[in-house]
């Protein structure tokens, strides 16, 4: 079964999404895309935030999203988008796609709620291509004790409200621990500023695979 059904989250979170890019999260979503090229499969693609940033170079976008109200979403987006791109159900621990396959997988804002990061940057590693990139854009685990306190405590209901997803989980740590270099990488938080958010912690990458 492909399907995972949030249908909550699924209608709330395109307009958390608009907010987020009026604060500037399109500006993350374009630097992630810049230089991608070839054939790239896009794993928890949501309701299609990314579609309008991939660069003429990339010639065909595979779109993955479990939950049905998001990839509705996501098919019309990408009857808009710059670039072909066909949307399919699938969960990233178990994408059903060839291997190395692929120039380039995004992550974008999904790590956080697979339910088993290793075993879905596994499955991102074998569908890529040798020294194919992982571009992800994602939020991570904090940097300070307290902080990394305030994450645990707020993933005590974080999950139930945001789809599964886990702000304390280091995403960035998990990577390289699968056969990824990593190539380029910055942290920083987002929004910058406003009250206390347990998932302001991001890191925005690419790593190639070994």
């Amino acid at each position: 079964m492909t399907d995972l059904r949030h249908p909550i989250f699924a209608r709330l979170y395109p307009r958390i999404a608009a907010a987020s890019a009026k604060a500037g999260s399109d500006a993350h979503r374009a630097e992630l895309l810049a230089g991608a090229s070839g054939r790239v499969l896009e794993v928890g693609a949501g309701h299609g935030a990314n579609f309008p940033h991939y660069p003429p170079e990339v010639t065909e976008v595979v779109a993955v999203e479990p939950e049905p109200r998001l990839r509705r979403a996501a098919m019309a987006a990408a009857a808009r988008a710059p670039v072909p791109v066909s949307v399919r159900p699938g969960r990233a621990e178990d994408l059903g796609l060839d291997t190395a396959s692929f120039d380039v997988v995004v992550a974008s804002l999904v790590l956080c709620s697979v339910r088993d990061p290793l075993r879905a940057l596994a499955e991102i590693r074998r569908v890529l291509k040798p020294g194919g990139e992982l571009r992800y854009y994602e939020h991570v685990r904090g940097s300070s004790p307290r902080k990394v306190r305030f994450q645990r405590y707020a993933d005590l209901v974080w999950p139930f409200l945001s789809g599964g997803c886990r702000v304390a989980r280091p995403t960035d740590a998990f990577i390289p621990r699968v056969g990824f270099t990593v190539r380029d990488e910055r942290r920083f938080e987002f929004p910058g500023s406003g009250p206390p958010n347990p998932a302001s912690p991001h890191v925005l990458g690419v790593a190639v695979r070994d």
